[in-house]
């Protein structure tokens, strides 16, 4: 019985894990399209400084849509993240002393991991308590920066145009972020923990495991991602604007989706939500060059995560039969 029960779980093990590859290669057929479209198209932009301009805003959608991942982790959603990272924004932007702002952002970080022990100990729908959470970073981003503008620090706005040899600095971040949350959630203990908390709560706690720091943990990164997304945001556009983040909401959740990650069961690939942000960026910029109009770009784009998610829905099939 217990040989049985051991061959099956490999068996799904395995299934699961080429389940999981085919998500992360589909995300990546995707960017490849994208791209071979938008060089189609602009063929100039297929140069260091071409990349680097097309590129230029990635790191913001990036660490969002990380953020949005270890939230979507433990099978929560988070409604909160667009209004956070714009608040950080405007909290680099709009405080003039260096220790100020660093606690400022030190108490976001706070912040986001009390949210996840409420919603642990209240056992309250995360859609809601980050959907109150969202007016609450608006109101405090309003606060420090009633209106756009503000001094973003020389030094960071000096750090966003470095120009690393061969490799954009874009394209170096998307990498390091791709390596860090592969190894935080895939090759560490304390990953198999956090991923338990959305995959199999029971028997993390069976296993001695206490789910609610779990989810602190899971909501601390998000909030760690969430500061860097603001952080780069500030850097690139040198000005502070509390409503901002409107649309990263969305687009970090769709980059999590076409990334391979799933609303339950702690199925998340943080390779895929990076080809995920980048597809999501390009694909704008994509239908940019196309000529269409801005109020068609939504649609086209709730299109190509539509086509993305039947895809995986035939993987799934073939992965299962």
């Amino acid at each position: 019985m217990a040989n049985t029960s051991r061959r099956y779980a490999e068996n799904a093990g395995s299934a699961l894990a080429v389940l999981m590859s085919k998500r992360s290669t589909l995300s990546v057929i995707a960017l490849v399209l994208v791209l071979v479209a938008v060089f189609w198209m602009r063929p100039n932009i297929a140069r260091y400084n071409g990349v680097r301009l097309l590129l230029n805003l990635s790191p913001v959608l990036i660490f969002t849509a990380l953020a949005q991942m270890f939230i979507m982790t433990a099978s929560d959603i988070d409604l909160s993240i667009g209004s956070f990272v714009a608040l950080v924004n405007v909290i680099v932007a709009g405080i003039a002393s260096p220790g100020l702002a660093a606690a400022a952002l030190l108490a976001c970080v706070a912040g986001y991991g009390l949210m996840g022990a409420l919603i642990h100990w209240l056992r309250l729908p995360s859609i809601v308590v980050t959907l109150g959470a969202s007016f609450v970073w608006l109101g405090l981003g309003l606060m420090v920066l009633p209106l756009p503008g503000g001094d973003v620090p020389l030094w960071l706005s000096d750090a966003m145009r470095l120009r690393p040899p061969w490799v954009p600095a874009p394209v170096l971040v998307a990498l390091v972020a791709m390596l860090l949350g592969h190894l935080i959630l895939y090759q560490t203990s304390f990953g198999v923990i956090l991923r338990g908390v959305g995959s199999s709560p029971a028997a993390l706690e069976r296993a001695g495991r206490s789910t609610l720091r779990a989810r602190m943990s899971l909501y601390a990164l998000a909030g760690i991602c969430g500061v860097i997304a603001g952080v780069f945001l500030a850097g690139i556009t040198t000005t502070g604007d509390a409503n901002v983040g409107r649309g990263l909401t969305l687009l970090s959740v769709g980059a999590v989706i076409i990334g391979g990650g799933e609303f339950v069961g702690g199925i998340v690939s943080p390779v895929g939500t990076v080809m995920g942000a980048l597809v999501m960026q390009l694909s704008g910029s994509l239908l940019s060059f196309a000529s269409v109009a801005p109020a068609w770009q939504y649609s086209v784009q709730g299109g190509i995560l539509v086509c993305i998610l039947g895809l995986r829905a035939i993987s799934w099939r073939r992965v299962v039969t």
